[in-house]
């Protein structure tokens, strides 16, 4: 008997949800129709936010955000009035009271997602580079593929991908190289020191104008940069379209060009010697600073006569002498060795 009772009153309860339902269903398809139509308006109300701020001369970035932004916004309406038609007991503003009880929460629990999003929708406002423009980030450098909500894709010179999240990349420094159309480059040129700087200038500049790719306009040019240890440092300077794969290609073009240049009129391209000096050591052009060698100061007396601390005739005999004993040595060893 209770069992049967039991099943009666699933049964009660089974009928009353399908009656209840069945009640229900107008309003049900009314707000399922409700929503479609706010769903199809979205796509047509972020095209019309795209449209004004291009109109407005906005960056792309930005009308992207603006038009995702008025779109989700039109879908959470359309979401919030469909549940309003289908209960009659739902009130928007519970909705919203909740989402607000329960957004601390959430913003400890995402909070690194939350700050990429915020950041990536800031630099799609601000824009401060865009898609295709070459970036470096600390260790990371390459062309700009996307910039998403969340984070930056970027591809670097050698085919990989790097995905940086816009946090990061709104509070670290950013190098945009490519924000402006041309960009300089600069090469260090040593030559030896007695060379004369004027003609190497012009030589440099006849070879950095001669290079295809090198601007007029900024006009190449040539700074004395460092007398340095063992050559006079110049500091070549050409401008480029900022392009990293044109940049490179003319630099390489560039630096061959001059150093084909220098050698070919007789300028000297040093590399790092040393000069050892013993402290008696004295030359016949000691003290004629016209003549004398880097190193040695100018005298006031008379000229001494040339003295070398260790003449090629000592060497010789320094040489022959320890030949002979290694001879006389090895014959001992050998008599020895007989006995």
């Amino acid at each position: 008997m209770g069992i049967s009772q039991a099943w009666m009153d699933a049964w009660f309860q089974v009928q009353e949800m399908i009656t209840t339902f069945f009640q229900a269903l107008p309003q049900i398809l009314l707000s399922i129709i409700v929503f479609g139509l706010f769903y199809a308006v979205s796509s047509w109300v972020k095209l019309v936010v795209k449209r004004v701020a291009h109109a407005a001369e906005l960056p792309p970035g930005a009308e992207m955000v603006l038009g995702r932004l008025a779109r989700w916004t039109t879908v959470t309406i359309g979401l919030l009035v469909a549940l309003t038609i289908a209960l009659e007991s739902f009130e928007p503003g519970q909705l919203i009271q909740l989402l607000g009880i329960s957004s601390v929460a959430i913003g400890f629990a995402f909070h690194d997602i939350l700050q990429n999003f915020l950041a990536g929708i800031l630099l799609l406002l601000t824009e401060p580079f865009k898609i295709g423009d070459q970036i470096v980030v600390n260790d990371f450098e390459g062309t700009v593929e996307n910039v998403e909500t969340r984070a930056t894709m970027i591809k670097t010179y050698d085919g990989r991908r790097v995905v940086i999240p816009n946090a990061h990349l709104f509070t670290e420094s950013v190098i945009v190289n490519t924000a402006f159309p041309v960009r300089r480059t600069e090469y260090r040129v040593g030559i030896g020191f007695s060379d004369d700087v004027g003609e190497a200038i012009g030589l440099i500049l006849e070879a950095m104008r001669g290079v295809d790719g090198v601007l007029e306009h900024p006009a190449p040019d040539v700074l004395v940069a460092e007398l340095g240890d063992f050559s006079v440092n110049l500091r070549a300077r050409w401008w480029t379209d900022s392009v990293r794969s044109n940049v490179l290609q003319i630099q390489s073009e560039v630096i061959t060009t001059i150093k084909e240049k220098l050698l070919a009129n007789g300028i000297d391209l040093p590399f790092p010697t040393q000069q050892v000096l013993f402290h008696d050591q004295t030359e016949e052009i000691d003290g004629d600073r016209s003549r004398q060698r880097e190193g040695w100061p100018a005298g006031k007396g008379p000229v001494p006569e040339q003295r070398r601390a260790l003449s090629a005739d000592l060497l010789k005999q320094a040489f022959a002498g320890g030949e002979a004993g290694q001879t006389e040595a090895s014959g001992s060893e050998a008599e020895g060795g007989g006995t």
